[in-house]
């Protein structure tokens, strides 16, 4: 534990665990795990209860807030709020090409497989005993951070006072194909909501993706610029400001010089910052495997795209983006994951990934959850978090269409005041 400081006006100490990288192997590898605890000045000297927070993913860390706003400010009046750096992420043991470079590709992929939500829940259950023994303390997951508390809830609820998760719902049931299924007739709406919205991004982005591919234009980051990697802006026409993000971006991305039509490099520099599969490879490694029981992936995201035609570009017909997708090319083309490359056909194929849910544990819950349902989340299916509602005891939910996947961080103070009186009995819906 650091000494207290000031962040964002609020009072912060930064703790760092050293925890076992496997479990059934106690004495083994040791990892180092962090998180950050804040509280707000009028209320640091009082033992207040902690809320976790599980961030979204997998593979990013925790916030790193600039201002006691947002989901924060509320939560910071009844809890002490702890953001978790998630095993690999953030200051915790990092995960990336230069870690791994010292294990050969099957051992960069058993080494992996302990970084999914079983190993996550098991650090913050130690973590629980070191900073609050034999207390329960309350959790909020967004997105992937959602699929955690649900693993919370089924491995280790005895340590759980009351859960929250906002947009991020998952089935317990369903294979990875089902789940691209749905994401991709999702994207497709979100496309034509995009390019309606924004009627000449169309004409833009075709003659962008035409100019690429006549001509070898390289990103900030040193990498060829591929349609397929222009696609991947896609992910951000599902947030909220996201397609102005993309429409901003696509609209300065070709000039005209004396020597012809050109790239911008201000769109290469920009477009780099709205990808980060460089920089957060636990996400290109890992996501799909948050969806296997016993079953392998075996790229499902790429297997079930051959089932759309619509997304497969060719000079003339009407471009589309893609959404939250991980393809195999990634290995390929991105240049802090080609080291990897082997290691992610490993981890695609495996067959014998543990399960995440007991049905049984989760329809007898007694834990208080709330949950925050985006009825036109792009990220997490609508109707999949329906079914799951029906499946975990004591689950009261939200069906809202008010906000897109990011809701947490565009209105966080609402919508975590709104699910705190939902679990307290004081709203029905």
């Amino acid at each position: 534990m650091k000494p207290d400081l000031t962040l964002a006006g609020l009072t912060a100490i930064k703790h760092t665990f050293t925890l076992p990288l496997d479990y059934a192997k106690p004495d083994g590898k040791q990892i180092q795990v962090f998180a950050r605890e804040l509280s707000s000045p009028e209320n640091s000297s009082k033992a207040l209860p902690f809320i976790v927070f599980f961030q979204g993913g997998p593979g990013f860390g925790a916030i790193r807030p600039a201002a006691n706003g947002g989901w924060i400010k509320r939560a910071l009046k009844e809890y002490r709020v702890l953001l978790l750096d998630q095993r690999g992420t953030g200051l915790s043991t990092p995960v990336n090409h230069i870690s791994l470079a010292h294990l050969n590709s099957e051992q960069q992929a058993e080494y992996l497989t302990h970084f999914r939500a079983d190993n996550i829940i098991r650090d913050a259950e130690a973590i629980r005993e070191k900073l609050c023994p034999g207390e329960k303390w309350s959790i909020l997951g967004q997105s992937f951070g959602g699929f955690c508390v649900l693993k919370y809830l089924n491995d280790a609820p005895s340590g759980l006072s009351e859960a929250y998760i906002t947009g991020g719902l998952p089935s317990l049931t369903r294979h990875a194909d089902d789940v691209y299924r749905a994401t991709y007739k999702r994207v497709l709406a979100k496309n034509e909501d995009f390019f309606t919205r924004f009627s000449d991004t169309q004409h833009l982005v075709s003659r962008l993706a035409k100019h690429i591919s006549q001509n070898e234009v390289r990103i900030a980051t040193g990498e060829r610029l591929t349609v397929e990697m222009l696609q991947l802006l896609g992910i951000n026409i599902g947030m909220e400001q996201g397609p102005e993000s993309v429409y901003y971006l696509l609209e300065q991305a070709l000039i005209e010089t004396e020597a012809g039509t050109r790239v911008n490099p201000l769109f290469l520099a920009h477009f780099c910052q709205l990808l980060d599969f460089n920089t957060n490879p636990i996400f290109a490694l890992l996501h799909e495997s948050i969806y296997c029981q016993q079953s392998a992936s075996n790229w499902s995201a790429q297997r079930v795209r051959a089932q759309y035609d619509e997304f497969n570009y060719e000079d003339g017909k009407q471009f589309l983006f893609t959404g939250e997708m991980v393809y195999p090319w990634f290995f390929e083309q991105f240049t802090n994951l080609k080291p990897l490359k082997h290691a992610a056909n490993l981890l695609a194929t495996k067959e014998d990934w543990s399960g995440l849910y007991d049905l049984d544990t989760l329809a007898n819950n007694s834990v208080p959850v709330a949950a925050a349902i985006y009825s036109e989340d792009m990220f997490v299916e609508m109707n999949y978090s329906l079914e799951t509602t029906k499946q975990v005891g004591k689950l009261k939910y939200w069906l809202t269409s008010e906000y897109e996947h990011n809701g947490i961080r565009m209105d966080g103070e609402h919508i975590l005041d709104r699910l705190i009186a939902l679990n307290r009995g004081e709203k029905l819906r």
